[in-house]
């Protein structure tokens, strides 16, 4: 009966040694289920700033490319077209009382001309067309325009061979650096002689 008993005080203790153990591990795992908390929340901080960064990173490149072109518009409208621009404005933005907006890039006003810069970082085709459209309706937006020649412009750092054949058939400046110097026309000369 000794022994039955001596058992069952080791068992007892067992037991005892085991709870500690379990409530030991349980707080471990509160304190390790804590941690997976706080990661998890410092995580979506860390990538919800870093989305925000990416944003800001991509509104910068497209105003990177405007920063750059917009002083050159002035001396590229003088050594092409020989006209002294009267103003110019970026980031124009106007709105109707309808509600509708046109926004552009560059906006060079001259005597008898105005030229609408279209800036685009990374350029595709597609747009050529969007904005010889685009220039057919800035009178709609700017009506103290009228009686001036609208020229549209497509800038950007670089166009492929392509771009500028597709271009200039279709009668559209474009606006990019020529061999390491600053920006130029590229295809002033084929779009005068009509392709």
């Amino acid at each position: 009966m000794k022994a039955f008993k001596d058992e069952m005080i080791e068992f007892k203790d067992e037991m005892k040694a085991f709870k500690d153990e379990m409530i030991e591990f349980k707080d471990e795992m509160k304190v390790f289920k804590d941690e997976m908390v706080r990661f998890r929340k410092e995580s979506e901080e860390d990538r919800k700033e870093m989305n925000r960064q990416w944003g800001a990173l991509a509104n910068k490149m497209g105003t990177l490319v405007e920063d750059i072109i917009a002083p050159a518009s002035r001396p590229i409208i003088k050594k092409y077209f020989n006209r002294e621009p009267l103003a110019r404005y970026i980031r124009v933005l106007r709105r109707l009382k309808s509600g509708k907006e046109f926004e552009v890039d560059v906006l060079v006003e001259c005597e008898d001309k105005v030229f609408m810069i279209e800036v685009r970082s990374y350029p595709d085709q597609q747009y050529v067309n969007k904005i010889i459209k685009k220039a057919s309706k800035l009178l709609e937006f700017f009506p103290e325009y009228k009686g001036k020649e609208i020229i549209p412009i497509y800038a950007s750092l670089v166009f492929d061979d392509n771009m500028v054949k597709y271009a200039t058939k279709k009668g559209l400046y474009l606006m990019a650096y020529r061999e390491w110097e600053y920006m130029d026309i590229i295809n002033f000369d084929e779009v005068n002689r009509g392709n």
